[in-house]
């Protein structure tokens, strides 16, 4: 399985079979400590996510700009009125983009720094 398929089905990076999140991502997702197939720990220390916020925010201002962009265009609206409107569409988005900024920590770190125990 590609890299890029086990990312959006939110599969562990190292055997792409064991699930990252126990629920949806739409209501409150929960990760798992430990991947349930191979047994990978998620969050190897404490801030270990911290990554992940800055992932997080860089696809956040890029989603809001896309947004914005097309509001400016489509709706002809004044520039700072088109960015609160892209702010305002993108608020939906923000759970999946904070499960999908875990998930690229996630195997960016395993990228990096393979975690072989």
């Amino acid at each position: 399985m590609s890299a890029m398929r086990g990312i959006l089905q939110q599969l562990c990076p190292r055997c792409r079979t064991g699930k990252i999140f126990r629920k949806s991502v739409w209501l409150f997702p929960r990760m798992y400590e430990r991947c349930p197939a191979c047994g990978l720990k998620f969050e190897r220390e404490d801030g270990y996510f911290l990554g992940a916020m800055y992932i997080g925010y860089g696809l956040g201002v890029g989603a809001i700009a896309v947004l914005a962009a097309l509001v400016w265009e489509l709706l002809k609206w004044p520039l700072l009125k088109s960015v609160v409107g892209g702010i305002v569409l993108f608020l939906p988005l923000a759970p999946v983009l904070t499960w999908m900024a875990r998930v690229l920590w996630i195997y960016m770190d395993q990228a990096i720094d393979p975690d072989r125990s």
